[in-house]
């Protein structure tokens, strides 16, 4: 490899890792925002099941409705970006 060859593929390389790294943080923070949301929700549907004595019914209402809450959520959070 000559030298020149080196200088050129330096920035471009520290380029693409840069826009690796802001990719890779943008959908691990997706990520940890959606576990957020459907952990609140089920969270407040185990507080239920105590609260009232539902059984399993608090939970699993939590699970239901915290899911298409987190898809919506993050589905917003990515069209905001673009």
């Amino acid at each position: 490899m000559s030298a020149k060859e080196d200088k050129s593929s330096g920035p471009q390389r520290h380029e693409g890792l840069r826009q690796a790294l802001q990719a890779f943080s943008f959908l691990g923070g997706i990520g940890i925002y959606f576990c957020v949301v459907v952990g609140i929700c089920v969270f407040a549907g185990n507080w239920a099941d105590d609260h009232w004595g539902l059984g399993y019914y608090g939970k699993l209402t939590g699970i239901l409705i915290g899911f298409p809450i987190g898809i919506y959520s993050v589905y917003k959070k990515i069209r905001s970006i673009s």
